[in-house]
């Protein structure tokens, strides 16, 4: 998920499509002049664009998302906003389309073993794992097992992973940072106990489990033209030590 890109905040619920576009452009920190000379249109005419005194055209709103990194979904919300038909489509995951491509994401997971790694939504929700996975998982309450499963929760939840987390708040601080464009689940997490340590000045925030030490890896599909595959992300679970990496091999 580019790993899960959050919509600027401020964006939501507006209609204007100049608006839209500005909140992205700042989101993303960029002066008008360093969007203008990368788009290939003049600063006036992105000013005008973005005050509402110039309408842009199809091609200027999917130019200008294109240079802005703009999530496919919010790219749409954004031709809609303009007054056009979204320009990309966006497969059920159980539809014929995507059934051989998400056949290939599996048979990577698959490829991870001994270490876990598991396929997810842009709403942290679980769509498959590998066996690995099942380790990890050992000792959680059923309930929070139940489908759709959402791996953050399973992650923090005191019922969940969290107490055979060693460095929880240090975990904790990962996590909370990567969901701020989801305030319900973020508002959810916070209400967990566990405290938040954002002192961590490794090279990566580590997952310590029992006597377990990851660091992790999300992956995304760079060449997606459907909103449901942009969406989609792989986390793999690395050794951060030989032990762990021995204990996996051995298991």
């Amino acid at each position: 998920m580019a790993v899960m890109t959050s919509p600027p905040l401020g964006s939501a619920g507006m209609s204007d499509v100049g608006q839209r576009l500005r909140d992205w452009r700042t989101g993303r920190r960029m002066s008008q002049l360093e969007l203008s000379a990368q788009a290939g249109v003049s600063t006036r005419h992105l000013s005008f664009v973005e005050t509402g005194r110039s309408r842009p055209t199809r091609d200027m709103i999917l130019r200008l998302a294109e240079e802005l990194d703009v999530p496919l979904r919010s790219r749409n919300e954004l031709l809609v906003a303009g007054g056009f038909a979204p320009a990309y489509s966006e497969s059920a995951l159980s539809g014929a389309p995507l059934a051989a491509i998400l056949e290939s994401l599996r048979n990577v997971l698959k490829g991870h073993e001994p270490y876990p790694a598991l396929l997810v939504d842009r709403n942290w929700t679980m769509i498959d794992a590998n066996s690995a996975v099942g380790r990890l998982i050992e000792g959680c309450a059923p309930w929070l097992l139940e489908p759709p499963v959402n791996v953050l929760r399973l992650s923090l939840h005191p019922d969940g992973l969290a107490p055979r987390i060693r460095n929880l708040a240090e975990w904790r601080g990962h996590i909370l940072s990567r969901i701020s464009e989801m305030p319900d689940l973020l508002e959810e997490l916070r209400s967990y106990p566990g405290g938040i340590d954002k002192s961590n000045t490794g090279l990566v925030v580590p997952l310590r489990i029992d006597d377990l030490s990851f660091f992790s890896i999300t992956s995304v599909l760079g060449t997606a033209r459907d909103v449901t595959l942009s969406e989609l992300a792989i986390e793999s679970f690395l050794p951060a030590d030989e032990t762990t990496a021995a204990t996996l091999r051995r298991d």
